[in-house]
């Protein structure tokens, strides 16, 4: 029998800056071939939405548009909040310090953190990509926190030795090596050769 939850991925787009990396996640995903097709399932925040709007030129319709289903942050009787509900894990692309710090201590009072409480606890994938920076140590305590209930904390950073000619490049990389962890490869990502130089 098919696996249920080999074929669903929740995706939560929070309030931090770099939005586009939610809804470049959800194009490519959408993008997939249907013999290798992932049903996604959008949380956006509501601070998000405003995030949205002053770094993109996307509306929140567009990026609903580009996911399977949707949930309101606020529906806490949303599927995705039981652990009953199976899938693959989630991925919150970019993750807010709020949102964070919410899933760190089980603050979970909307949709998103308490869906990644729900991965977390069904030792599920939950990965964060946390945009912020400088970090004061109450982050850095609450990413250890998550890292040590199984989270992986994987923050945006660019690979400049992919040489990126463009921003969509460098989003495009960090989200094929955020995929990379559930088994999914989508090109995105220029990859060392064995002849790669020593160090690399």
């Amino acid at each position: 029998m098919r696996n249920p939850q080999k074929n669903k991925l929740i995706i939560g787009i929070s309030g931090a800056s770099g939005t586009i990396y939610g809804v470049r996640l959800l194009e490519l995903l959408r993008a997939l071939p249907d013999s290798q097709k992932i049903e996604t399932h959008l949380i956006m925040s509501r601070a998000a939405e405003i995030t949205l709007a002053h770094e993109t030129d996307f509306k929140v319709r567009d990026v609903e548009k580009l996911a399977d289903m949707v949930h309101a942050n606020k529906d806490i009787g949303a599927a995705v909040a039981s652990g009953s509900f199976r899938t693959m894990g989630m991925i919150i692309a970019p993750c807010s310090v709020k949102s964070l710090a919410e899933i760190a201590t089980g603050v979970t009072d909307t949709l998103l953190s308490r869906a990644a409480d729900v991965i977390l606890k069904e030792r599920r994938r939950l990965v964060c990509m946390v945009r912020e920076t400088p970090l004061h140590s109450g982050h850095l305590r609450n990413m250890l926190a998550l890292s040590d209930m199984g989270a992986i904390i994987a923050p945006p950073v660019p690979a400049f030795y992919a040489k990126p000619d463009s921003i969509a490049d460098m989003v495009d990389h960090s989200l094929g090596r955020v995929l990379d962890l559930f088994d999914i490869d989508l090109g995105t990502v220029r990859r060392w050769k064995d002849d790669a130089a020593p160090g690399a």
